[in-house]
């Protein structure tokens, strides 16, 4: 007869039993058992694990401490998610999948909803004028009075090019919530999996609904820094190869987007030379030049399953510049491996 060592919930480990397979009303545990075991003896046949040498009927040492480790894991990931679920604001759910390693939530990584400024820089969150619209799509709205396009069409997809600036209805704007010049304001509506990806590239992050071409997906959300204190949080970050500062170069480059601690689901969104999103600056609330908002549009249809990507060379004004990493959003001052895979993969991120 099988027995299974059990690990009573809300008990401690002293009090874990020996149970026959008849006492346990746990189908979905007993297969996640099974399936994490497979995962681990196939991992051994490819090379990737040690070779087990247990001849007897007992479950050999290593494959019952990785299937211990993966059970902790999945208890964390799951509590991350639901950690990550009542933080956000916007409608779309978040997911967390790892069925790639052992790698848990990162240890050093908070979820917020807007930037959030570093001490010494104010953000001006109320803006000084409104429209009077009774219908935005055709009167002399917001845009009109900056002097640029309307963003949107009718199925609120964006129709104006990169580089173009996007200015929204903000809180003093007489026009109500249903405004079609409402989009980036309302958040993702998308729900999104953070998942470990296979080809060593981390964090990933996928869709899990189709998403329509020229569509809002996500904005790129972190701490709000000097350019000076860029400089040097990116020579700290040269040493771990990666960084996540996001110039905010629409007008000047006085300010960085730095989601390196602080972020949402941008964060774990992955580079791409031929990428299915694509950057804009958004004024709304906030019409200081200086500071814009960060929005990422869909550049295609993006199938259920399919990882997001933006190139992180890619400025504002949707030009890629490789001549100076200077011009880059996402400034990685050494020369990282790209690893992408596309066909017109450029060789590095910078």
């Amino acid at each position: 007869m099988e027995y299974y060592l059990v690990k009573w919930k809300g008990w401690p480990d002293s009090t874990n039993t020996w149970e026959p397979l008849q006492n346990l009303k746990c189908p979905l545990l007993l297969q996640q058992f099974s399936h994490d075991k497979d995962v681990y003896l196939s991992q051994v046949k490819k090379g990737h694990a040690v070779t087990l040498k247990n001849n007897n009927k007992a479950l050999n040492p290593a494959v019952a401490e990785y299937i211990v480790k993966k059970a902790k894991q999945r208890l964390a990931l799951q509590r991350w998610q639901d950690e990550l679920n009542r933080r956000k604001t916007h409608k779309g759910m978040i997911v967390v999948e790892n069925t790639v390693d052992l790698e848990g939530p990162p240890p050093d990584f908070y979820y917020i909803n807007e930037y959030k400024p570093a001490p010494g820089i104010s953000l001006v969150n109320e803006a000084t004028f409104g429209c009077s619209c009774t219908d935005c799509f055709f009167e002399k709205c917001c845009p009109a009075e900056a002097g640029v396009l309307f963003a949107y069409n009718k199925n609120q997809q964006i129709r104006i090019p990169p580089g173009t600036p996007i200015y929204e209805c903000n809180s003093r704007c007489q026009c109500g919530p249903d405004c079609p010049n409402r989009i980036v304001q309302k958040g993702t509506q998308y729900s999104l999996c953070i998942f470990r990806t296979s080809n060593g590239c981390g964090w990933g992050v996928k869709t899990l609904v189709k998403i329509k071409r020229m569509s809002f997906v996500m904005e790129y959300v972190g701490e709000v820094i000097t350019s000076e204190e860029a400089e040097r949080r990116g020579q700290l970050y040269d040493n771990k190869g990666i960084t996540y500062l996001f110039d905010l170069d629409y007008e000047s480059d006085e300010f960085t987007v730095d989601a390196a601690r602080y972020g949402n689901v941008s964060h774990f969104v992955n580079h791409s030379c031929d990428p299915n999103l694509q950057v804009f600056n958004v004024f709304i609330d906030n019409l200081d030049t200086r500071l814009p908002r960060i929005a990422l549009f869909s550049t295609r249809t993006i199938n259920a399953g399919e990882e997001l990507t933006f190139d992180y060379q890619m400025k504002g004004s949707g030009d890629i510049s490789s001549d100076s990493i200077d011009y880059s959003p996402a400034k990685k001052r050494v020369r990282t491996v790209c690893r992408c895979g596309a066909v017109t993969c450029r060789g590095y991120l910078n």
